[in-house]
This record gives C-alpha cells, sequence and structure tokens, in this order.
C-alpha cells in the first residue's frame, strides 16, 4: 500500500479488524519511511445487477441514486445516517444474494418502499408519492389507512 504522505511503497499493518457488519477489514498502517499512520478499508468488490427502467433502458446500479433517493424522502425526518446505511447494505445484500444479472426499477424500488416503511412512515408515503406516481388525495388516503392498519 502506497504512503498517502511521502507516497512510498513500503507501510507496514499496525492493526486489523472488522468493521460494517464484518463486510469490511479496516487496516490502521504505519508508513515505514516518514513514520506517518493512516487508515484503509478493504472490501469485496462483488457485481450489482444492472437496473433496468420502466422504458426498457438499463443502467449499471448506482449506489449514489439509491442513497441520494433515500435521503430526499428522509430529509428533515429523525433517522439517523447509521440506520440509513443500514438499510442501503440490506438492500444491496439483497440484490446480490438474488444472483440476478437484471433486476427491474420497480423492484428496487419496493425494495426501497420496505426499508423506508421500517424506518420512518413519514418518509415511506413521501418515497411512495413520488415513485407510484399518486394522481389524487384517494390514493395517499389509502396508503395512510394501510400503514395504520400495519
Amino acid at each position: 500500500m502506497r504512503c498517502p504522505f511521502c507516497g512510498t511503497q513500503d507501510t507496514r499493518v499496525v492493526d486489523s479488524r472488522l468493521s460494517n457488519e464484518g463486510d469490511q477489514v479496516r487496516r490502521r498502517r504505519e508508513c515505514i519511511v516518514c513514520k506517518e499512520r493512516f487508515t484503509t478499508y478493504e472490501f469485496v468488490e462483488l457485481s450489482l445487477p444492472r437496473i433496468v427502467k420502466r422504458g426498457g433502458a438499463r443502467e449499471p446500479f448506482d449506489e449514489n441514486k439509491l442513497r441520494s433517493g433515500m435521503l430526499r424522502a428522509l430529509e428533515k425526518r429523525p433517522v439517523g445516517s447509521d440506520a440509513i446505511e443500514a438499510a442501503i447494505n440490506r438492500i444491496k445484500k439483497e440484490l446480490m444474494a438474488k444472483g440476478e444479472r437484471e433486476v427491474t426499477a420497480n423492484e428496487l424500488g419496493e425494495k426501497v418502499m420496505r426499508e423506508l416503511s421500517e424506518l420512518d412512515h413519514v418518509a415511506f408515503v413521501r418515497f411512495a408519492s413520488v415513485y407510484r406516481s399518486f394522481q389524487d388525495i384517494s390514493e395517499f388516503t389509502d396508503m395512510i389507512n394501510h400503514l395504520q392498519k400495519k
């Protein structure tokens, strides 16, 4: 591993431990030359499926798009960033475990709505209203009535 401070290739691992629910290895390293310490994270890079949009277009899975959509729905809601990241990781794990090369945007949206319903009901309704393109107030009330029954 190259030292980010002096650029030397010679560094040594001082400490290693699991982080992020055991999905990553956190390594504390020290440069042999300049003695600076820094942290690296090691994780398995698995390929996520391509997303098939409603119009038929295919695009690679983009974690940043997933995160921004969820954050938009959760804006000004009392949900911690750790809970949001855990939900994103659950969605990604579910997609990888399925083993499919392609997943429909509809299927991904349903997974997001399931996670948001667990995190915050207001965020769930916000996301669902945009995702399902509610046309009138009756669709909102149906969704809210369904949540109240749960």
